[in-house]
């Protein structure tokens, strides 16, 4: 079986506190209207059926769920679910890169 991390989240606000640290030059409010306008640019395209393609960092596509069967918590009826289209993520060579590096590094024992 795959081992998991539990990691804490990064909350939309965090990343906007993040960037703004690192990028001093620009004002608080020009970095969360960045994030956001990206944000609601990439919902748009996705919303739109498009594939969008970051280079080095990945891709964001639609991925189809066909119609199942589920079951009612309550009651435990079977539920006939609908397909639906749901955000697929695929990551890019150099963040699979990246984010290996960073896990290899932190499980060398320390001597």
């Amino acid at each position: 079986m795959a081992e998991e991390m539990q990691a804490d989240a990064m909350m939309k606000s965090e990343l906007i506190e993040r960037i703004a640290r690192k990028q001093s030059h620009l004002a608080y409010k020009d970095v969360e209207l960045a994030v956001k306008s990206i944000m609601e640019q990439m919902s748009n395209s996705l919303s739109s059926g498009d594939r969008i393609e970051i280079r080095g960092f990945g891709s964001f596509s639609l991925h189809y769920r066909p119609p199942r069967s589920g079951r009612n918590p309550k009651t435990g009826g079977s539920v006939a679910l609908p397909g639906k289209h749901v955000p697929h993520f695929k990551p890019g060579k150099e963040l699979r890169e990246r984010v290996n590096a960073s896990m290899l590094k932190e499980k060398e024992p320390n001597i």
